[in-house]
């Protein structure tokens, strides 16, 4: 029985180590396009999800840092993404997103999927916030910052 045990125990160790070694590949794989930076979401008053932002010519796009997929979880159009506001996470988001985050709180307002005036909250490291802006201001004519 304690034979049985530790091949249960190997089995379970080599599927963790599988599992680390995807998640690390994708993290990668997702990386070499550029403009990737690690970034939570937050969708109302759900709970932080935490996961990578690409930046891309026209969209952002968000993916989870755990799902398999190569497919962003959530798009956002720069030309409906507004910033409203910013502020330090709280003591308890600090412990789930780590430190050096800010919280950016974003208004969504491209009439398609989403209802017009929702809001989600992004955080980002300082200088991932200061790229974010960057790619905002470098958008096309019409995209703008309440902030």
């Amino acid at each position: 029985m304690a034979l049985d045990a530790a091949w249960l125990l190997a089995a379970v160790l080599v599927i963790l180590i599988l599992a680390a070694v995807g998640i690390a590949a994708r993290r990668f794989a997702l990386e070499r396009g550029g403009g990737t930076v690690e970034c939570g979401l937050r969708k109302g008053d759900g709970p932080w999800r935490l996961g990578l932002a690409s930046y891309q010519s026209e969209e952002l796009y968000w993916f989870s840092m755990f799902r398999v997929s190569m497919r962003p979880e959530e798009t956002f159009p720069r030309r409906g993404l507004t910033l409203v506001s910013r502020r330090l996470p709280s003591d308890a988001e600090a412990a789930s997103l780590g430190p050096g985050m800010i919280v950016v709180e974003c208004q969504l307002g491209d009439g398609g999927a989403r209802e017009q005036g929702s809001t989600v909250e992004l955080a980002l490291a300082d200088s991932a916030l200061t790229g974010l802006l960057s790619w905002l201001e470098a958008g096309p004519p019409g995209s703008h910052l309440l902030f």
